[in-house]
């Protein structure tokens, strides 16, 4: 799952290009040119979906055995603290990330070059830990990985309350972005312990609607509450969140399923 992640370093270097460069290639419509290439690369996205063939695991034995009710999948401990990690690396995300920009660029009036600097360095936070999140994991488990991300998304979000520096925005949307792949990561490994192959589907269902639902709303609240309250505010918000995970994950740490992953000797 890290390796997967890597891909989006390339969106991490190419992005923020798209927006510098195309915010002004129609000189009628602002940004129209960098939309017109995000739709381009969608439709080569597209491409390469359709020419996969069948997933590996789509086997006759996977559909054989008999599925537990949703409800009962739902109800498992690990389960809820694992869509919760993902709600958490998401929607703080997201929130963050979302108005930065709004607050650099309009409120403070840093210019797009500076903004797009900071918003490629979050996205290199988020996808370069990938190359060892996962042996991280094995080293660490996914609690301990977890709490590790939970705790650089709270450090960021403290750092966040301290200014409107340039320093200031760099260093939260970085440890924003370290936090959110270590949470996520090891949430999603933690999720796959939920559940067996014939489930998966439903499962994942759950994990995926609670997990983007919230990072949509994040995103919809962003500059809304940039606009009513300000930055401040706005990094205040995902503390309760984050202080509700670390204590789940406390709780679930020496849970029989999550001891399956948990690296010998701890």
């Amino acid at each position: 799952m890290s390796v997967v992640l890597l891909g989006a370093i390339g969106g991490a270097m190419v992005g923020p290009e798209l927006v510098k460069y195309g915010q002004f290639f129609f000189p009628s419509v602002q940004y129209a040119g960098s939309l017109g290439a995000v739709a381009v690369l969608y439709v080569v996205q597209f491409a390469l979906f359709f020419v996969l063939g069948p997933i590996r695991g789509d086997d006759a034995d996977s559909h054989s055995k008999v599925q537990r009710p949703l409800g009962e999948i739902v109800r498992q401990p690990v389960f809820l603290v694992a869509v919760l990690g993902g709600v958490t690396a998401y929607g703080v995300m997201t929130l963050i990330m979302t108005a930065t920009p709004l607050s650099m660029h309009i409120n403070d009036g840093y210019s797009l070059e500076e903004t797009a600097r900071i918003i490629r360095a979050h996205v290199l936070g988020m996808y370069v830990p990938s190359l060892f999140s996962g042996f991280l994991i094995e080293k660490l488990g996914t609690v301990r990985m977890m709490s590790f991300g939970g705790l650089a998304l709270l450090i960021a979000s403290v750092i966040g309350m301290q200014g409107h520096a340039y320093v200031h925005y760099w260093y939260a949307l970085i440890l924003l972005g370290v936090g959110w792949n270590f949470l996520y990561v090891g949430g999603t490994t933690m999720l796959t312990l939920t559940y067996s192959m014939n489930e998966r589907f439903k499962a994942q269902a759950v994990n995926e609607f609670t997990v983007f639902g919230i990072s949509a709303t994040a995103s919809l609240l962003a500059g809304t509450v940039i606009h009513l309250y300000g930055w401040f505010t706005l990094v205040l918000l995902p503390l309760p969140l984050l202080a509700l995970m670390l204590v789940s994950l406390f709780f679930v740490r020496g849970d029989p399923q999550v001891r399956r992953l948990a690296p010998r000797g701890v």
